[in-house]
């Protein structure tokens, strides 16, 4: 009786298992993925750094930030 159950059970578990190991090569190899970043997110990108860089030349930091990171290099290096 219990060589009757253990094909159908090992079938199975066989069948679960290939269809598993599908699942995680198919995911390893990205067909399901996104394939990157697009136009719109680079553009999107592009338009928040320049803003940025207006922000900081409209306020006058650019010379704050420069004096500070100069500062912290001659820290490090003891200049």
């Amino acid at each position: 009786m219990t060589n009757n159950l253990e094909p159908e059970t090992s079938t199975g578990l066989k069948r679960a298992l290939r269809g598993r190991v599908r699942t995680v090569a198919s995911r390893m190899r990205g067909r399901d993925r996104d394939a990157g970043a697009g136009f719109v997110e680079y553009a999107g990108l592009m338009i928040l750094i320049a803003g940025i860089f207006t922000l900081i030349d409209g306020l006058g930091l650019d010379g704050l930030i420069s004096g500070a990171i100069l500062d912290a290099v001659n820290q490090v290096i003891g200049g």
